[in-house]
């Protein structure tokens, strides 16, 4: 197997470099990642480089990353993993003193999907031509918000676009993290929902069909319980195909109207009146508010920027609305903890937070702990959820089970006795 040179950078901008032996340059360039390490140049001994390094000598698409980038699906979309690899990869890159065009050309280089290497290719196009970061991101606006845009328009009018990225990733990676609690939080309760419903399907269309020429000649003689799910059972044996289109039919149906604004808000609203889920729900969209917002200011961004685009990250309509009122209450001179007031949505620590973050002057610092504050809240507010939402479906199943059962045991009895 061939030696390696190669050189890579540690999340702190430390450079590394070393040599291996390994049977591919993507081999090394695996074990460095693994290590937690950005690739910046790897070379055969004696050979030309595989990886952009420092100089930006290499050409992306090239040798084994082109014929594996070949390999990729070329439909496959860009998605938010993929913006936040990117960000974190060109933090570390720039903390390491490699010029904005090289790490742009080792992502390139690095990228195996090819419409991220499309999207990299256009930006270092514009970036070369002399555009800023910040106006060639604004041509994808589908990926990068105008959060992310001010963010890196902070770093270039302060200099620190190493550590603004940084910034901006860490505040990426907060923001996923809750969101995948509150995904991973649902999917249990679903499941269970969905086995439910696949129970009571058996049971009904399969099982108690059984017991019809038991009970064919008893008639009106069979107890009530045992004559409905009998004629439930009857119902789903021979129209339990219709049923299940017209039920997805009508699920489709629904979906489609809740992707429409007025069906959007319409769940939105319903949402935040459901006891327990309401209220996890509201402090969720308060915890995005406050982290963009927090993130923006310590950035740099000015204060009426920051509220326009921290209410932007707010998903919830009816609480976008009256958020948007803030940025021209704290435009005409009032306070931002008395224009919060007026919105009648924040709770009185957020209130007390941005009080003493204006008399301070660290009113970032305040709505950054306090995006903390309800980040752990929410949390614990799923858990506490789970334990009341997965006994209730339990119970609630075995009660339709057993009702099943116990009406098909009236029906049996019933037949028993008149036998006897």
């Amino acid at each position: 197997m061939p030696d390696f040179e190669w050189s890579a950078a540690a999340a702190n901008g430390k450079v590394t470099k070393g040599s291996t032996n390994a049977a591919s340059s993507a081999l090394v360039l695996k074990r460095l990642r693994e290590q937690g390490l950005t690739p910046l140049d790897v070379r055969e001994a004696g050979a030309g480089s595989v990886r952009a390094g420092a100089s930006g000598g290499a050409t992306a698409g090239t040798g084994v990353l082109a014929a594996k980038r070949k390999q990729g699906n070329a439909k496959a979309k860009v998605t938010a993993s993929d913006v936040l690899a990117l960000t974190s990869e060109l933090a570390i890159m720039l903390k390491a003193g490699l010029a904005l065009d090289n790490a742009l050309r080792v992502l390139i280089d690095m990228s195996y999907k090819p419409m991220v290497t499309a999207l990299l290719v256009d930006i270092l196009e514009k970036v070369k031509s002399g555009t800023p970061l910040s106006k060639a991101l604004m041509a994808h606006p589908q990926l990068f918000s105008d959060f992310y845009v001010n963010m890196i328009r902070s770093g270039e009018i302060s200099g620190q676009m190493a550590s603004v990225l940084a910034r901006l990733v860490e505040h990426m990676e907060r923001v996923r993290s809750l969101r995948e609690s509150v995904i991973s939080a649902a999917i249990y309760p679903a499941i269970l929902l969905g086995v439910a419903v696949l129970s009571l399907v058996a049971m009904l269309g399969f099982v108690v069909p059984q017991f019809e020429k038991l009970f064919n000649d008893m008639g009106d003689a069979l107890p009530m319980p045992t004559r409905v799910v009998m004629n439930i059972g009857k119902v789903f044996q021979h129209y339990g195909w219709f049923i299940c289109i017209a039920a997805a039919l009508c699920v489709w149906l629904i979906m489609k109207w809740l992707a429409t604004p007025a069906g959007r808000q319409w769940w939105q609203s319903v949402v935040l009146r459901l006891p327990l889920i309401g209220t996890l729900s509201k402090k969720y969209e308060m915890t995005l508010f406050s982290r963009s917002l927090g993130t923006l200011l310590g950035n740099g961004v000015p204060l009426l920027t920051a509220l326009h685009i921290s209410t932007q990250t707010v998903t919830n309509i009816l609480l976008r609305q009256p958020l948007e009122s803030m940025s021209p209450k704290v435009k005409e001179g009032t306070k931002v903890a008395d224009a919060a007031i007026s919105t009648g949505i924040f709770e009185p620590l957020a209130i007390n937070l941005m009080r003493v973050g204006e008399e301070t002057g660290r009113i970032g610092p305040m709505m950054l702990e306090l995006a903390n504050i309800l980040n752990r809240e929410v949390e614990v507010g799923i858990k506490r959820t789970l334990t009341l939402v997965e006994p209730v479906l339990i119970l609630v199943l075995g009660i339709l089970i057993a009702s099943i059962i116990v009406s098909i045991l009236l029906g049996i009895l019933s037949v028993n006795d008149l036998a006897a």
